[in-house]
Formats: C-alpha cells, structure tokens, sequence
C-alpha cells in the first residue's frame, strides 16, 4: 500500500482501518504472545527457582514482582522511546532484550542475579514492545480501534496460557535451564514480527535530525553569503581571510544552553502539571484504590501454585494449572470489561469500584479453600476481574477529561507499578516470618475491599454529575491516545 500524501507536520495521518492495520494487528498479537508468555506464566517457575536456590519466599518473590512492575514504572521511558525512534525499531530492540534475558537467566547462579536477568531486563523489554504494538495498532485504526486493541492485547493472555502448559513440560524434559534457553530462542521470534510495523509518518528522532541538519546548512549558506558582501566592501578577498572558527563555536555553545534551558523549562511545566493533578481528590483515591488493587492481586498469581502443593492439594489432580486458569480469565475479562464499560448505562468509576471490591473478597476466600477445585474456581475469577485494567483509560478520562488524560493515566501507571512491585516480596515475607499466607491475604483482600468502598463514596460525593467533555483538538487526541495506550501497554503481568 503507498504511503499516504504528504501534508503539514502536525497534521494527524488518516487510520486505515483495515487492510495493512490487520497485518499489525496480526504481528502485535504474535509479539506480545511471545513476549509476554513468560513473564505472564512466572508463576510456574516460582516453585522451580525456590528449590533450585534455596533462598526464601520473599527474596525469590522479587523476580516475579519486578518483571511485571518495572515495566509499569518505566512507562513514561518507554513512551518517550517509541515516540522518538518508532514502533518497528524499539520492537527489534525489545525483542533481543527479552530473549537476551530470559537466556542470560539459565546461567543464574543466585536469586539477585536473577533478580536482575529476569526481573528488570525482561521487564524493561516487555514493556518496551507493549509500548509500541499499542501504538502502531492505535495510529492504524480509528473506528475499529477498540476491535483492535482488544485483540492485540489478549495476546499476553494467550501466552500466558500457552506458556504455563509449555514451560511445565519443557521443566520435566531440559530442566530449569533448559526450559529458560528454549523460552529465550521464542522470544527472538520477536524482532520478525517487528517487519509489518511500518509508521505512517516518520519518528520525531528522524524529523529532528532532518531539521537540524537543514538548519545547519542554511547557516553555513547564510554565513558564507555574509562573508563575501563583508569583504567586497573592505576589498579583501575571501582566500586571505581566516575562517570565524571561535565565533562558531560560541554560537553553537550559546545554541546548547538555551535549548538545554528551553527542555528543562518543558520538563518542570510537565512535572508540575502531573503534580497538580494529584489535588483532585477523586483522582487521588482512585490512585491508592489502584495501589491497593496491584498489590493484592498479584500475590495469588504468582503463590497461588506455590500454596497448592505445600498443602498437597495437587496430589493425584492431573489437571489444568492455576496459572493457565488464571491467564483465560484475564483475556475474557479484558474483552468482557471493555464491553460492559460502553454500555449506556453503565458508570466506568462504578464498575472499577465493583471489580476491585469483588477482587478483594476472592482474595480473602483463599485461607479457607479446602481442595484445588476452589483454587481453580478463585484463579478464573482473579483472572477476569484482573481484567479491569482495560477499564483505566475509560475511567481516567470520566474523573479528569480527555485534555488531562495521558498525564492523570501516566501517574496512575506508576501507583500501580508500585504496587506491582512491592505485593509478591510482602506476602512472602510474611511467610517466611508466619510460615502461612493466610495473614497477608486477610490484609490485602481487606485493603482492596476497603479501597473500593472509598473509591465509590468519593465518586458519588465528590464526581460532578456529568463527566468532562470529551472534545479535543487533534494534536491533543492524537497525543492524548498515545502516551495513554503506551503507559497502559505496560499494564501488570494478569
């Protein structure tokens, strides 16, 4: 297909909904099924790891935490790059990251070697290549841009769930070591699906250097042009006269302090943007709701097979594993949450409130399961209701506008990514010290349930009764849509 005519710099490509857009639907899906397979199935190699070194529940835990929450955390980062380089090259280099750490973790010798092999390399590149196979599916539809998304992003699901299955078996057949080389050599896989992102209109970093080197050359003319009328009129001849060498240096050094004062003076209006922000009070309790949620949730994905056969439940079921569970939960949660949050009738800030209380008492029921058919039942609806996180831009944008929503979506990212972070190293370390889940558990599922409660009153007290307009300038829609889907593309392991 050709590339669509030329026109200003800031106006905004038309979507082809369709026809090439497919082919990046097909190749994000492909992408994140690849790399996120692992990360999203971390629950399965948990119990390997611990075994393998030894180490105790929350010190092992950070690897699991670290690889879904630093991808969050380094959201903003990620964005930034896909901006500036584009989707097809931060995808190659994400896809080299995620093999190169998932191989470089079967050489391991120890838990904080893995912490880092594992827990911030593959992280980094899993959010990475969430970041730009979100945005290439956004720039390429428009009407079908929910169809799209929604299928590009079960891909983690469905590789979670293939993974889990997988990666069980290639334990059994190679071993620990093994299992981690052959998942690494899939995930080169990668950097092939990279071929159909095309963008529809060149990186910023391209047109930068293209500018910069334009403006250069105009200089030199406009130097050179400058010199020969200065020495027509002292009727000196251009050979016998030295090149300005220090006035150019000066000039160009004097060019580099005020644009590193311009970007600098970018930076702070941003960061004061985001920080008043955090005076809206219903943002701010849907910011430690959020909080609340991440770090409960995540904890029963990765212990949840880790309690299972410590209270030798698993013995004699030959069955399917929590963590496959768990992942088809989630991809029926995210399409089945998204489409409830378009209904007419329906109150996006309500539904979030709803899911993340229901989460909270799946979670206090886990103490009292007596048999691994109630593990089963409570890791399918973990999984759905982890599906939420589709809901956050919906909800983002009824509580601050559309204007504001990449920057409230962005702080709301990096409460979650803490959250993320910190719930797996918590509850082991309350194993280790009680040697049971139950307590951390009862105070998770607790703080989630309490978290929603406060998130509805504030929505019913504090909301003003209808939502801020949703209308837009392009350049603000377009921005708006970008860093809003790359920090969500950074959205938990689920």
């Amino acid at each position: 297909m050709s590339p669509p005519a030329p026109g200003p710099p800031l106006a905004r490509p038309l979507a082809l909904d369709g026809g090439r857009g497919w082919a990046i639907v097909a190749s994000g899906f492909l992408a994140l099924l690849l790399g996120y397979g692992s990360p999203q199935s971390v629950g399965v190699l948990y119990p390997e790891w611990l075994l393998a070194f030894g180490e105790g529940k929350a010190v092992t835990a950070w690897v699991g935490s670290l690889v879904g929450g630093v991808g969050l955390i380094v959201g903003p980062v990620c964005s930034v790059c896909v901006v500036n380089f584009g989707a097809r090259p931060v995808t190659v280099f994400s896809g080299v990251m995620v093999a190169g750490g998932l191989m470089l973790s079967s050489f391991a010798p120890n838990v904080p070697f893995l912490i880092f092999s594992y827990g911030v390399v593959v992280g980094v590149g899993v959010g990475l290549l969430y970041a730009a196979t979100l945005t290439i599916t956004c720039l390429y539809f428009d009407k079908r841009r929910g169809l799209a998304l929604g299928i590009v992003s079960s891909g983690t699901s469905v590789g979670g769930f293939l993974y889990a299955t997988l990666q069980s078996e290639l334990i059994e057949l190679l071993g620990l070591d093994g299992c981690l080389l052959v998942i690494g050599a899939l995930a080169l896989n990668v950097v092939a699906c990279a071929g159909p992102m095309r963008p529809l209109t060149p990186p910023r970093y391209y047109l930068k250097q293209r500018a910069a080197i334009l403006e250069r050359q105009l200089q030199e003319e406009a130097e050179l042009s400058n010199q020969k009328h200065s020495d027509k009129d002292q009727g000196i001849t251009t050979e016998t006269k030295e090149p300005p060498v220090r006035r150019r240096s000066l000039f160009s050094c004097s060019s580099f302090i005020k644009t590193v004062k311009i970007k600098t003076r970018g930076y702070t209006q941003c960061l004061s943007s985001m920080l008043s922000l955090l005076q809206d009070k219903v943002l701010m309790t849907l910011c430690i709701c959020l909080f609340f949620f991440s770090l409960g949730t995540t904890p029963p994905q990765l212990f949840l097979e880790d309690l299972a056969r410590s209270s030798g439940l698993t013995e004699g079921v030959a069955s399917i594993s929590l963590v496959s569970l768990c992942s088809i939960g989630g991809g029926v949660g995210r399409l089945g949450l998204g489409v409830m949050a378009d209904m007419p009738r329906v109150d996006s800030v309500h539904l979030y409130a709803l899911t993340v209380g229901v989460s909270g008492l799946a979670v206090l029921l886990i103490p009292f399961t007596s048999s691994y058919r109630d593990l089963q039942v409570l890791s399918v609806v973990l999984g759905f209701l982890s599906g939420n996180w589709t809901l956050t831009p919906y909800v983002t944008s009824q509580v601050v506008g559309v204007e504001k929503l990449a920057e409230a979506h962005g702080i709301l990212m990096f409460f979650g990514g803490v959250g993320i972070t910190l719930g797996p190293p918590v509850v082991g370390c309350f194993y280790d010290v009680s040697q049971s889940y139950d307590v951390a558990f009862f105070i998770s599922g607790g703080g989630m349930m309490v978290s929603s409660i406060v998130l509805f009153l504030a929505t019913v007290s504090l909301r003003p009764q209808t939502p801020p307009p949703l209308s837009v300038a392009p350049e603000a829609e377009l921005n708006s849509c970008t860093v809003t889907l790359v920090t969500d593309a950074t959205s938990p392991v689920t």
